[in-house]
């Protein structure tokens, strides 16, 4: 793949930022290990992240990631050596799962990615099989992947508090790859098997407002920690609701509060000597596949929407009624490959970094949702599975100082003294900032009630 491309103006602050991560590596391993023996991780997840060279944060949390066929293949025994943790974790004794993914049968790219998540449990040692909730599916079905792997997907069944196969099939988890998006069905409720991700974290019930102010909190410890700008790793965000996109019903609190944040930025930019234009993201509350966003640029943008524009946020997937909307700081994205903008987007099982891959857009701009029809995925080349704290020991971390992280992707004492544009070092931070959000969902999903 090679490293993506940041031009010259913003590589300077970047390499600054990077320098200044490494610097703190092992507190920031040390802190994450603390962490994660006070909050349980998620399941899994994956994060996108956005980077304009002055600002590196994450802007989703996906709690049902369906992306897995876009990772490296290479990395697939480093996957399945995290998915063991992460099942032993959820349930100790487990020995069999079932999935429960998405009801696109015709979306074969999704497809590939429920094989991908497949063939990751099963090099795990599990025995794995495939259910579903569509209605339309009443026996077993082969569906074939857009690769040309075959899956067979099998209706679910229910005696008292269990979920079967037809055959008997009796899986110790659930593993949910399905968001929820058009509601919990009965099936699923008050099952005794562990079930994960928890139904309350499906778009039903979850707000990515509620994450990001979960992130808050991380965001500001962290930074703290590593004494940087807790901005640079963190975008402004308000929250508005009471919307009807249809009537223009709440136009004018929506617009008013893109001018706070738009202000807000414009502030944080003219005290940083950013010449930069600020813009928001502005995106369904609660909602998934990239539908239901749009970049705004000033408050009249959001004000007398045409048709076309107010079709476009009023619903999101399974006819979900957009009412409330997060109006979030939109982060330039200066990062390419070959010339295309790009944005990374990192995976996670458990609390272990497994892989991610560039999203691609070639007819995007750099402050535009690059989520839409048009992209393509990149998958990163550098292993940074390893970069995970219980991956390294305390002993690397603590008493042999940088010489080791070489052989973990992670370059030495010498090249932190240098301004490096180094691949490995790239994805580390992006590793850690994935990470960070990763324990803000840990966290928001405490505080959620069951």
């Amino acid at each position: 793949m090679g490293l993506s491309v940041i031009d010259a103006a913003h590589r300077s602050l970047l390499q600054h930022f990077e320098r200044t991560i490494l610097a703190k590596q092992a507190q920031i391993e040390s802190w994450f290990r603390a962490q994660w023996r006070k909050h349980r991780a998620p399941f899994y997840g994956s994060v996108d992240i956005r980077n304009s060279g002055y600002k590196l944060a994450s802007i989703d949390m996906n709690l049902f990631p369906g992306g897995f066929n876009n990772l490296n293949s290479n990395f697939l025994p480093l996957a399945s050596v995290a998915a063991v943790d992460a099942v032993e974790r959820a349930c100790a004794e487990a020995q069999s799962i079932l999935i429960i993914p998405e009801n696109h049968t015709r979306n074969t790219f999704y497809l590939q990615n429920v094989y991908s998540l497949f063939c990751i449990l099963r090099h795990a040692g599990m025995q794995v099989r495939i259910g579903t909730i569509n209605p339309e599916i009443s026996e077993p079905t082969v569906l074939t992947t857009a690769k040309g792997d075959h899956i067979t997907l099998e209706p679910i069944q229910r005696q008292g508090n269990r979920l079967y196969l037809a055959d008997g099939f009796n899986p110790c988890m659930i593993l949910l790859n399905n968001d929820l998006s058009g509601g919990v069905p009965d099936v699923l409720q008050d099952i005794e098997q562990t079930l994960l991700p928890p139904l309350k974290a499906g778009w039903t019930t979850r707000r990515k407002s509620t994450h990001f102010h979960a992130y808050n909190q991380v965001a500001a410890e962290f930074a703290q920690l590593v004494e940087i700008d807790e901005w640079t790793i963190n975008p402004f965000y308000e929250v508005c609701n009471g919307l009807d996109f249809s009537t223009h019903e709440g136009e004018n609190r929506l617009a008013e509060a893109v001018e706070r944040v738009l202000q807000r930025i414009q502030h944080k930019y003219d005290q940083m000597g950013i010449p930069d234009k600020p813009f928001v993201i502005v995106k369904a509350d609660a909602g998934t596949y990239g539908m239901g966003v749009m970049t705004v640029h000033c408050a009249d943008d959001v004000r007398g929407l045409n048709r076309k524009k107010r079709n476009k946020m009023a619903t999101v997937k399974e006819g979900l009624e957009v009412t409330e909307v997060i109006v979030q700081e939109g982060i330039y994205t200066y990062e390419t490959l070959h010339n295309a903008v790009a944005e990374p987007v990192v995976y996670m099982m458990d609390r272990f970094v497994i892989g991610g891959f560039y999203r691609v857009h070639e007819d995007r701009g750099p402050d535009e949702n690059l989520n839409a029809v048009g992209m393509h995925f990149i998958p990163l080349q550098q292993n940074i599975a390893s970069v995970n704290s219980d991956l390294i020991s305390e002993e690397t971390t603590s008493k042999r100082g940088f010489e080791q992280w070489e052989n973990h992707g992670i370059p030495d004492t010498e090249n932190v003294k240098q301004a490096c544009d180094c691949e490995s070092i790239r994805l580390y931070v992006y590793g850690v900032l994935a990470r960070l959000s990763l324990l803000a969902a840990a966290i928001e999903l405490e505080n959620m009630p069951d």
